[in-house]
């Protein structure tokens, strides 16, 4: 017997012990306790509820049992023996009387055993009770979250089971002692099992803790998370219909049936710009999966990364990059290996970084032998395909930029990673500064300056600023405006850091600058080189060659490279990628031996005819084709796309007449520094001027149109990091484009800025498309300086919320050159439409408003019919997917009856139903200029067409009414199209 002593002896070994394992293990240990009625029903649905820390969900059942008394405790000792050496499955025929009179008691005391038995046959029996009619669509739907593992789902039902009176249990208990009893699991081997623990023990310590960027603390994961809006993405011409926006998932659905690409690929794509959080995702996935609070569908998970992945020179197979580089068996390897090749189902891989593997993607060479050794590029490129490893899952973390079309073909479902929202921003700070009044203050300071809040969309961003909020708090002055600013913001910090207390600067002066010159040219060398041979670790050897000593480390710019190669010394890397490109630009902006024609290679990237910024750019850009091997201009040449431009972008900034003092007085020749910058402006407005030049005349009787590159977003970029009105203004002189497209560019409110910047000197109003980007509340702030320069906007899918089309509003009332609104799909109400009314009533010159795929309501409907009664001008208006019914109808009817301007009105996927569509029949009747209503799916019957037909008598201007996905039989469809061909059925 054990005695309450011994048990309270034991306790802190007990709790190691029940934490050790997973989830799952502890799920079972609460079976055996359950069926033998140590916990009563009360006690389980307490360990039950999700999202517990597995920690302590073990300290309070040791609570639970200590107060059952010593039989108790006996109790939970057998229960995790069990649990732990339970590798044959019990024998179950003959357990239970499948006809009991007492289901639900059963079910209890065989839980255990009947778990087991379900484990693979989950799936198949909700399916049947469901068709049977024992539990819901919900019920089942709710079972099946993929949160949960197959375990988890047959409990969920035994759960259920105890609480339905309709025969479940009864229906279970029989049904289950059918299942084919199931043989031993190989994961049950002691081997197999002790690798398991070792991995999730490895994968743990690897992810608990977020090294920050500077290296200089280490924050508990769990405690400074924080979400970041992850969309399932879709391309132009992919996506759903308009008033469908694109799905956004939490972390726990990246494994989802939503919104597959292809659905026999493994490989789940997570894209996201440099500094959007996409390894901070993974490391919360594997810290959720390590601690059991998540994805315990998988037993086993490998991370890797790309950038370390790219330094293993010597072939390796399959076992070799399992075992080698991320987990070593301890014993069993065959065994283990074998178990895995048997059960890729039960395996996720990682490989965060795709971007910067130096090898494109191809699947040109076969490789599916998991035993053979082949290149690390050939493994991975096949691990992705599913020719090894076939069925077990992957996550890819990438930049869009480095995905090709040939990448994606193998791929499940590819999804976007798009940054802070702005409640996710404020989370972020308050969890950063729990000091009293810090947090509020740093809020505070972001909403008043727009510039720097739209630049915090991106986790990086907000890093910064809450590592140098004494700075933006306390020494006052402007704040940062661009991506440069803040880089050079956080090089102060970093600087001041390194200086004695007693000498340290106040800000980012020349002394101090000057004084550690040396220690950035050394490490601008350094990420230069690397960039130029996409090299993002680095060795001993590397460091000396870049002159890089252990005081130039010593400032914190590099750290200790993440996850490094099992047995070798560990390398060094920047703290992110966007930091090795703006040394990069420092080196470039500074180096005493750099000659400044070599800039212009900067802007070429790559060759001219295989990458879009260099069709971009104009050839006259680079004088002479032979650049010596090592060279800064060969360097450059052989950069990736994306880091050249971010460098790009850093060295505009550096070079613009805002810093210019500041780098002058660290300049031996300050003939050599304003040569640079010549070259730079020179560069950029020739090249932003060439290609607008380049655009293909317009169709006759049309608009000239252009779709904008990623690669001019690029330009646009390091125009503004310059902030020179002079240079914006040359760049679109003479300029003549009608409509300028930007859709699926990765727009957020730093782009918005930029555009802005930029787009306001056009001397022609232009239609400006930001369809299917980030541009939210701040990017429509900062887009208002350009306003006045356009004619039309058009923000599909930008998660723009009232207050930021409240915003814009107010400023368009003063623009009269804009006449149409595109809102389609964002996160509008009635809340705006009140603005909206007041924009339409001051401009009598507005053509188009439309607010499809919104939640605007009867109340937004009857705002804006009040506007629209007497406007002259406009002719078209959809409020397509609105929730508006028949009383929004009712005053849309009485604007019909006075409007004389209105050609078409959509009222698609709303509620207008057979009342509604009466009211608007009445408007027809005195209405002379409508010529198209759509109200598709409305749930109109016969008895509202019928109102229609009548209407349609007395009017002859009106050419469509649709009618499609409303509740008419075949017969009533018919009859209807044949009164009046007008009716679109």
């Amino acid at each position: 017997m054990c005695s309450h002593e011994a048990f309270q002896a034991q306790r802190s070994q007990l709790v190691e012990l029940l934490v050790s394992g997973s989830l799952e293990g502890f799920e079972s240990i609460l079976d055996w306790l359950l069926s033998w009625e140590v916990l009563s029903w009360e006690d389980y649905e307490g360990f039950s509820l999700l999202g517990q820390p597995l920690s302590h969900l073990a300290r309070r059942l040791l609570d639970t049992v200590w107060n059952k008394g010593g039989w108790g405790c006996e109790q939970l000792i057998t229960a995790v023996q069990k649990s732990q050496a339970d590798s044959q499955p019990p024998e179950l025929s003959g357990c239970w009387d499948p006809h009991s009179p007492h289901p639900v008691r059963d079910l209890q005391r065989h839980r255990p055993a009947i778990v087991r038995r379900l484990y693979s046959h989950v799936e198949d029996v909700l399916d049947r009770t469901q068709e049977q009619g024992f539990i819901s669509r919900y019920e089942s739907d709710e079972i099946r979250l993929p949160i949960f593992t197959s375990s988890q789902r047959a409990r969920r039902l035994l759960n259920l089971a105890t609480v339905k009176t309709n025969g479940l249990a009864a229906f279970l208990l029989q049904h289950v002692q059918e299942l084919p009893v199931p043989l031993a699991l190989p994961f049950e081997d002691a081997a197999c099992k002790k690798y398991m623990t070792k991995l999730r023990t490895t994968v743990s310590a690897q992810s608990r803790f977020l090294s920050t960027y500077d290296g200089a603390e280490n924050l508990c994961l769990e405690e400074i998370y924080t979400e970041n809006v992850l969309e399932i993405r879709t391309e132009a011409g992919t996506a759903g219909p308009p008033q469908q926006s694109p799905a956004t998932l939490r972390l726990e659905e990246l494994f989802s049936t939503r919104g597959h690409i292809n659905g026999d690929a493994d490989t789940v794509l997570v894209v996201g710009e440099a500094g959007s959080g996409k390894s901070t995702l993974l490391q919360q996935l594997h810290l959720l999966w390590a601690s059991g609070r998540g994805f315990q569908e998988f037993l086993f998970v490998f991370p890797f990364s790309c950038r370390q992945l790219q330094c293993l020179a010597k072939p390796l197979s399959m076992q070799m990059l399992l075992f080698e580089h991320c987990c070593w068996p301890d014993l069993g390897q065959q065994d283990i290996f074998q178990v895995l090749l048997d059960h890729p189902e039960r395996i996720l891989l990682t490989f965060d970084g795709f971007d910067e593997f130096r090898f494109r993607f191809t699947d040109r060479e076969r490789h599916c032998s998991p035993t053979t050794p082949t290149s690390v590029q050939s493994l991975l490129f096949n691990l992705l395909q599913g020719n090894l490893l076939k069925n077990a899952h992957k996550v890819l973390t990438s930049r869009p930029d480095a995905v090709s079309a040939g990448l994606r073909k193998h791929v499940r479902v590819e999804l976007n990673l798009k940054g802070f929202s702005e409640e996710g921003i404020e989370l972020y700070l308050r969890k950063r500064h729990r000091e009293p009044g810090v947090a509020d203050r740093l809020i505070r300071l972001l909403r008043a300056t727009s510039a720097l809040h739209g630049l915090c969309h991106m986790p990086v961003f907000s890093w910064m600023v809450s590592k140098c909020h004494q700075e933006l708090l306390l020494q006052g002055g402007g704040s940062p405006k661009t991506t440069t600013d803040m880089y050079l913001l956080i090089l102060q910090h970093f600087l001041l850091h390194a200086c004695p207390p007693d000498s340290a600067a106040h800000g980012l002066g020349p002394s101090l600058l000057r004084g550690r010159l040396p220690t950035l040219l050394h490490l601008g060398l350094l990420a230069l080189r690397g960039l130029g041979t996409c090299c993002y670790v680095f060795s001993a050897k590397q460091l000396q060659a870049a002159y890089v000593n252990s005081e130039d480390v010593s400032l914190g710019f590099l750290v200790q490279a993440k996850r490094a190669v099992p047995g070798s010394t560990a390398p060094l890397e920047f703290l992110h990628i966007t930091f090795q490109c703006f040394f990069a630009a420092f080196y470039l902006a500074l180096s005493a031996d750099m000659s400044p024609s070599s800039l212009r290679h900067l802007f070429n990237c790559h060759k001219p005819s295989s990458l879009p910024l260099a069709r971009l750019l104009p050839k006259l850009c680079v004088r002479g084709s032979g650049c010596k091997e090592g060279s800064v201009a060969a360097l450059l040449q052989e950069a990736e796309l994306h880091n050249l431009q971010i460098t790009a972008a850093f060295l505009a900034g550096l070079l613009s007449q805002e810093h210019r003092d500041l780098l002058a007085e660290c300049q031996a020749s300050e003939k050599a520094l304003l040569r640079r910058q010549a070259c730079a402006r020179w560069c950029l407005a020739r090249s932003l001027h060439k290609h607008f030049h380049s655009i293909p005349s317009a169709v006759p009787g049309e608009a000239k149109s252009m779709h904008a590159m990623p690669g001019f977003i690029w330009l646009i970029r390091s125009l503004y990091e310059m902030q020179e009105e002079r240079l914006a203004r040359e760049a679109v002189r003479g300029l003549n484009v009608g409509h300028l497209k930007l859709t699926f560019c990765s727009v957020g409110p730093a782009e918005c800025a930029a555009l802005a910047f930029v787009l306001r000197h056009l001397q022609q109003p232009v239609a400006l498309q930001l369809d299917h980007n980030s541009v939210g509340d701040i990017g429509v702030e900062q887009l208002l300086p350009c306003l006045s320069v356009c004619k039309a906007l058009y923000l599909r899918d930008n998660n723009i919320s009232d207050r930021g089309i409240c915003k814009l509003v107010e400023h368009a009332l003063h623009c009269e050159q804009l006449q149409k609104l595109a809102l389609f799909n964002n996160r509008l109400t009635d809340g705006c439409a009140h603005s909206m009314a007041r924009l339409l009533a001051r401009r009598q010159n507005f053509l188009a408003l439309r607010f499809w795929g919104n939640k605007v309501g009867d109340k937004g409907a009857q705002a804006l019919a009040e506007a629209l009664g007497d406007h002259q001008s406009l002719r078209w208006l959809s409020l397509v997917g609105n929730n508006i019914g028949s009383v929004g109808a009712r005053a849309l009817a009485l604007m019909l009856e006075k409007n004389v301007a209105l050609e078409e009105l959509c009222l698609e996927e709303n509620h207008v139903q057979d009342e509604g569509v009466c009211f608007l029949a009445e408007g027809l009747k005195r209405n002379s200029t409508l010529k198209v209503l759509k109200l598709s799916n409305n749930c109109i019957t016969s008895l509202g067409a019928e109102a229609l037909l009548q209407a349609l008598e007395k009017n002859d201007t009106i050419m469509e009414v649709w009618l499609r996905g409303n509740t008419f039989s075949p017969e009533e469809t018919g009859k209807l199209s044949r009164r009046d061909t007008r009716l679109l059925l």
